[in-house]
């Protein structure tokens, strides 16, 4: 991990500079209760329009998702009732909305400016079994070009960091449709640590950093539960 040569610094730090660099979330050692920019950092109009998740070991594909980012949250559900046949998602029509903290309709999604930056992932205690994912990822660009596209993504449960994630997107031509696949490989847990994460849904969390020359212009949040299907 680059950050464990660098001194920790502290969200607070960060946000206090007007320049957030990729060097400077690595030195994160916990999980973000903030957002370190705002939704209007994203000058070069950078939208993700579709997500593909497979299991790289059989090939089966546990998600696909094609809508605009801001409707992710809601159109996600049907993809979960499909994907449960896999066993690797929890049908999210099971969860009410009034528990579901992120189901937002149209109306609050325009309200809410950080509405399309969290998405809450309903997993099983099978999806703690797979190894290596594949995440195709589709998204526009707006009329500036784009150099050193990069994201840097940090899994934690509670207050401890489970794998950084460091992806390169490389140049982007002005408004351009561009895919790509990120090859996640998961880390081995401990037994006891992926029962504590199944036992407690929602404590884990990710940081998804999003990088321009070097500089910070978008941040979204994830948290997951990996009890779908379990007696609550």
């Amino acid at each position: 991990d680059p950050s464990s040569d660098a001194d920790p610094v502290t969200e607070e730090e960060l946000l206090q500079k007007d320049v957030i660099t990729p060097d400077d979330v690595l030195r994160l050692n916990k999980i973000t209760e903030n957002y370190l920019c705002s939704p209007e950092a994203n000058v070069y109009d950078i939208d993700f329009t579709r997500l593909k998740i497979r299991d790289m070991e059989t090939g089966t594909v546990l998600l696909k998702l094609q809508s605009p980012h801001h409707l992710l949250i809601i159109k996600i559900n049907e993809y979960y009732l499909n994907a449960w046949q896999q066993n690797f998602f929890q049908p999210y029509s099971s969860i009410g909305k009034d528990d579901d903290l992120d189901y937002r309709d149209q109306e609050q999604e325009e309200a809410d400016p950080n509405a399309g930056r969290f998405v809450r992932y309903q997993f099983t205690p099978q999806f703690l079994k797979l190894k290596t994912v594949g995440a195709t990822v589709e998204f526009t660009v707006g009329e500036k070009p784009v150099n050193k596209f990069r994201m840097i993504e940090r899994h934690y449960f509670r207050e401890k960091i489970l794998k950084t994630f460091d992806f390169e997107f490389g140049f982007c031509i002005p408004n351009s449709k561009n895919s790509c696949e990120h090859i996640y490989e998961f880390p081995v847990l401990d037994p006891d640590v992926c029962d504590d994460m199944i036992a407690n849904p929602f404590e884990t969390r990710s940081d998804s950093f999003y990088f321009v020359d070097d500089r910070l212009i978008m941040h979204n949040k994830a948290d997951y539960a990996y009890n779908g299907g379990l007696q609550q």
